[in-house]
């Protein structure tokens, strides 16, 4: 009977040990899988959480969840942080210029802005009557793509107003420096710095290029403004030197 009475304990032993490291191990698989879900693939798109967040030719981007895909820079154009300025751009122009006015504007005909001749649809304001009916920028007067390389590129109009309409947004500070930040409904953020222009004295508000021409008036082209009261998408004159958020869209 003992010798019974021991093997029905040595049993229950082998089946409690047992049962405790199949508890355990399943433990660990969870922990693990959890991880590798909130972890994400950086820059291949995967993101934080999910969030589509990442890399291309050493810039970062945001998945703000916009109903094109659009994925919008994390910095202008000539800055490291999303905070920083970066440089200024006359619309069409690829370099920066130490003053920025009508009469170095490349597209102004001695400095005349009735006398456009690229980018001009309107005989009226051509010089000469010069038309091309170019209406969007073509790549190589693209600021973007110029300094980023091929992938990235000026929002067009639309893409600044998808973004206006698909997101909550204001004048904000992060960091200590003033801008203007859109929270999209994934709970991802977009910080615009208020960086001014270069082509008037004007540092407490920001002026950000699209890459659409204002048709009716074919020496300007439209921007998203923003003051400590007003934010709009408007028409800017050509020469004036504008900060620039680049975008990526992947299909």
């Amino acid at each position: 009977m003992k010798k019974i009475l021991y093997a029905v304990i040595l049993l229950l032993c082998v089946s409690m040990v047992t049962s405790t490291m199949n508890s355990c191990k399943k433990n660990t698989d969870a922990v693990e899988n959890n991880g590798g879900s909130n972890n994400g693939g950086g820059n291949n798109g995967g993101g934080n959480g999910g969030g589509g967040n990442g890399t291309y030719n050493g810039h970062d981007y945001v998945d703000l969840g916009l109903p094109s895909g659009t994925l919008w820079a994390t910095c202008n154009v000539g800055a490291t942080t999303p905070e920083g300025y970066g440089n200024f751009y006359s619309w069409g122009e690829t370099t920066t210029k130490t003053s920025y006015s009508r009469d170095n504007y490349k597209y102004y005909k001695n400095g005349d802005d009735h006398l456009v001749t690229k980018y001009c649809c309107k005989a009226e304001y051509g010089f000469n009557g010069f038309t091309d009916n170019l209406n969007v920028l073509q790549s190589s007067d693209d600021a973007a793509i110029a300094n980023w390389g091929s992938g990235w590129r000026t929002p067009t109009k639309e893409e600044w107003i998808e973004l206006y309409e698909n997101t909550t947004h204001g004048v904000a500070f992060q960091n200590n420096v003033k801008g203007y930040k859109f929270t999209a409904n994934n709970g991802q953020t977009l910080f615009l710095p208020a960086a001014g222009t270069g082509s008037e004295n004007v540092i407490d508000d920001g002026e950000y290029w699209s890459c659409s021409l204002y048709n009716d008036k074919p020496y300007k082209a439209w921007a998203f403004m923003f003051l400590a009261n007003l934010d709009d998408i408007g028409d800017c004159s050509r020469y004036h030197g504008s900060s620039v958020r680049p975008v990526r869209t992947t299909h």
